[in-house]
């Protein structure tokens, strides 16, 4: 037999449908404002790296530059976006249709067609992901085009 539900469970149970995605969408419109206010990309060239594994080995982590390109995608720079971070400007579209299809099965009880994705098709992202992180902290060319 389940336990009762508690006091959390309940409001959640509650709480309008539209409230978890209006959450996310805050959250996105909180972390893009704080991008733009800050630009990532007036950063000195001798400033303290703020990645904790840049800092303390001086290898770009598998993240280093997503800020960047998040800040150029957000201002319309895809080419420089795509030079700062490839694959998070190739993801950036499924997580958009993502979080549609599901603000429209949370709020309005549509369904979109479901985006199909294998084991496989993220297996070959998570690799692709690994041999960029790995290619960009190669020292000489033409690998040190993916260097930030």
């Amino acid at each position: 037999m389940p336990p009762p539900p508690g006091r959390f469970t309940r409001l959640l149970a509650r709480s309008p449908r539209w409230l978890a995605p209006a959450a996310v969408l805050g959250c996105l419109a909180a972390a893009a404002g704080y991008v733009t206010i800050a630009n990532p990309t007036d950063s000195t060239a001798d400033a303290t790296p703020t990645c904790l594994l840049k800092l303390t080995t001086g290898l770009d982590c598998p993240g280093c530059g997503g800020t960047r390109a998040f800040w150029y995608m957000i201002n319309g720079d895809l080419p420089a976006a795509a030079r700062h971070h490839a694959l998070f400007i190739f993801a950036v579209p499924f997580l958009v249709y993502v979080y549609v299809a599901w603000v429209s099965k949370q709020v309005f009880g549509k369904k979109l067609p479901k985006l199909s994705v294998t084991p496989t098709m993220i297996g070959v992202f998570l690799s692709a992901w690994l041999a960029f992180s790995i290619l960009r902290n190669l020292p000489w060319a033409p690998f040190t085009w993916f260097y930030v």
